[in-house]
């Protein structure tokens, strides 16, 4: 009796080791990987980049999304630590998306983080695979040179409105830069003149509209308002320091006084 014991421990120690094998190479075919994330903030800005301030996301905070590559396979987890937690996948390539934010959630500090990334599965194996998350919102900031604040001393207000019809109002108030989809958005204003020397009132226009057509996920877009003086007042648009606009203020403007 005592032989058959030990047998039988035998066998059992031999079901518990292959249990453990199993647990950790999966099925037959099949292996893992592990989602390693790492967040950047950093932006374009014309030919240089640099970065924001902005609430960084947790890793507790981005979903994820798994697609076959070369096969039909898509499977979604409300974290990464619920797939890297024990999930196993048939050998092919895949591509692994992580999300944090709603890029149609648009307005200060608003973040959305996205990253993707192919890896490939190989049978009875686990994998590691580095996914980056950047900001996938464009930046939108509203800004007045000292000259164009010391021609319109009265005051001056911008909005800025975007494709999805959201309206920011007074936004040079705000020195943060606005989170918005990349989609057109229209820079609109209005400024009012000193008053002259006989006392009436300063007089109010309308300024020209600036429309970005062009406008892409992780850049900055900086819309300044500058006044120059030559002999006459010009009003002068730049986007991202490039002249975009340059309009007359004596004539053209005071056709739209309000």
């Amino acid at each position: 009796m005592k032989k058959f014991f030990t047998i039988a421990t035998l066998v059992a120690l031999s079901l518990v080791s292959c249990a453990e094998e199993q647990s950790q190479s999966g099925v037959e075919g099949e292996g893992r990987v592990k989602i390693n994330l790492s967040i950047d903030s950093v932006v374009e800005v014309t030919r240089a980049t640099t970065a924001i301030e902005c609430e960084t996301p947790s890793e507790e905070d981005f979903s994820l999304t798994i697609e076959g590559v070369d096969h039909t396979f898509s499977e979604s987890f409300a974290s990464i630590a619920e797939f890297n937690n024990d999930y196993y996948l048939v050998g092919g390539q895949y591509k692994a998306t992580v999300v944090a934010g709603d890029v149609t959630e648009e307005g200060y500090n608003k973040p959305t983080f996205v990253g993707s990334q192919e890896f490939t599965i190989q049978p009875r194996k686990q994998i590691e695979a580095e996914v980056v998350a950047y900001i996938a919102n464009a930046l939108v900031k509203v800004e007045v040179t000292e000259a164009f604040a010391n021609y319109f001393v009265g005051g001056y207000t911008f909005d800025v409105v975007t494709e999805a019809r959201n309206t920011f109002e007074d936004v040079t108030a705000n020195a943060n830069p606005l989170f918005v989809a990349p989609a057109p958005f229209t820079v609109k204003g209005i400024a009012t003149k000193q008053a002259n020397q006989s006392g009436s009132e300063g007089v109010t226009v309308t300024l020209p509209e600036f429309k970005a057509e062009s406008v892409e996920a992780q850049t900055l877009y900086t819309v300044k308002f500058d006044v120059e003086h030559a002999g006459q007042a010009t009003l002068t648009i730049t986007l991202n320091d490039e002249p975009v606009e340059s309009v007359v203020i004596d004539t053209e403007l005071n056709d739209n006084a309000q």
